[in-house]
């Protein structure tokens, strides 16, 4: 590989002739080979549009030229619009802990990509980075992508699974099946409600995760170095918002108080603490569909999921739920991915915290998971399965549990009585109850009907 000779403030280093990087992008590069994983686009991306909002704003404030600014948001959209970006992006994402190799990184490559549009050098720090530090920028590139990752693809998939879910529920509304508590037969429940109940568990995380966007929005961005603001104009701040909302369609602010998002990541904290929930709920529905699906012989065998793929490399005609699986797989490393965040979260200092880029790659990563899984939970389990109503009709009437109907006309002891003899005998509770009670068939028939169950009350 040919290279070519760049200089920093700590001296001269090689660095591939044709990388649009520089010196302290190399840097890095040399002193984190960890993981081989660079920052998400999804981030990088963020940091970009940070830099072009800066410029947009410096230029209004005269803290650059026209020409200058100019230069810097052509390479900003060059870069967003090219087919190549993340090759320009190599820096790990276990490096710095204040995010400053990924920040200097994305000056670079700004600053070289601008001299194309500019008669004069471009500088990473005197013209990219003006009025900014890796210490407002990371933070604020942070809330930047996860708003974005939030707004994009996280919420439109919960609503598409939460729809998804409620249309198949109105589907199944006249079935009737055997509910279950500790996984042991209970009192009966429809599929409608069933499935309910999902789209209410996802409404809940719909609605906490739009409050959290509330709190995504207040960026670090004109605290600079500790929050003092040091080196940005006063106006810079509001003025910065305002153009990153401009290109971003969505309400930016500054934050409320500098200090606080420079020197802790809490929101970042909460984000994933609700993104874990999210993981929760998708673990509830899964492992339902497993059960209900499970058999078809040995099983409960309730529903049938869609086969997609070959269950087994050894047993002919095996079927397995791989959606559902997959799924509980996300919400597994979901809420790993949330035990590193707080444990990062835990690492603000003074006035900076320390694990800025391991906690961009969770947020962003759990974002992703669970937008990608939502989606597939919803085309290719929820929307495809079937009922076996045969199935789901074997134990409905046989459930002895049903007696329970009968504890304000005969009494609790009476019904326990009779439900241990259904399941000693393996009969019908209504024949046991016919047998056991004065009441009539008719009357007992009507009492224990598995669907008006299904309605509570007495």
């Amino acid at each position: 590989m040919k290279m070519r000779i760049e200089k920093d403030s700590m001296g001269e280093l090689d660095v591939p002739e044709k990388a649009l990087y520089g010196a302290q992008t190399q840097r890095a590069i040399n002193n984190f080979p960890i993981s081989g994983e660079p920052l998400p686009e999804a981030f990088i991306r963020s940091l970009i549009l940070i830099k072009a909002a800066a410029a947009r704003a410096n230029e209004t404030l005269e803290c650059l030229t026209p020409e200058l600014s100019n230069a810097i948001q052509n390479a900003c959209d060059e870069l967003l619009n090219g087919d190549d970006l993340m090759q320009h992006f190599p820096v790990d994402v276990f490096q710095t802990g204040s995010g400053t190799s990924s920040n200097m990184n994305a000056n670079e490559v700004i600053a070289s990509v601008a001299k194309a549009y500019h008669d004069a050098p471009v500088n990473p720090n005197d013209h990219v980075n003006y009025g900014q530090s890796s210490n407002d920028v990371i933070p604020s590139a942070i809330h930047v992508s996860a708003t974005l990752e939030l707004t994009g693809h996280l919420l439109p998939a919960l609503q598409n699974l939460k729809a998804t879910i409620i249309a198949k529920g109105d589907a199944l509304a006249g079935y009737t099946k055997t509910g279950r508590t500790h996984l042991m037969d209970a009192m009966p429940v429809r599929l409608d409600q069933t499935f309910y109940a999902w789209a209410a568990q996802l409404q809940d995380n719909i609605d906490n995760l739009t409050y959290m966007q509330s709190k995504t929005m207040q960026l670090a961005q004109g605290g600079t170095a500790v929050g003092t603001g040091i080196n940005a104009h006063t106006e810079f701040a509001a003025l910065f918002a305002k153009e990153l909302s401009n290109l971003t369609k969505v309400d930016f602010v500054p934050g409320k108080n500098f200090f606080a998002l420079i020197g802790s990541q809490d929101t970042a904290v909460a984000l994933s603490g609700q993104l874990k929930a999210v993981a929760v709920t998708y673990m509830k529905i899964a492992n339902d569909l497993r059960w209900m699906n499970s058999g078809p012989l040995a099983g409960l065998g309730e529903i049938t999921l869609q086969a997609l793929q070959p269950g087994s490399s050894i047993m002919p005609g095996k079927v397995n739920p791989v959606i559902p699986e997959a799924t509980a797989m996300v919400a597994a490393q979901v809420i790993g991915n949330d035990a590193a965040i707080t444990i990062g979260g835990q690492s603000g200092n003074f006035e900076l915290n320390v694990m800025l880029p391991m906690i961009a790659k969770n947020l962003l990563s759990s974002i992703k998971l669970l937008a990608n899984s939502g989606q597939l939970l919803a085309d290719s389990a929820i929307e495809t399965l079937t009922v076996n109503e045969t199935k789901l009709n074997e134990a409905l009437h046989r459930n002895p549990i049903l007696v329970t109907a009968l504890n304000p006309i005969i009494g609790y002891a009476k019904a326990a009585e009779i439900a241990k003899k259904a399941y000693k005998d393996g009969r019908p509770v209504v024949d046991v109850a016919e047998e056991e009670t004065e009441l009539s068939r008719e009357k007992l028939l009507g009492l224990l009907d598995p669907a008006k169950l299904t309605h509570g009350g007495l």
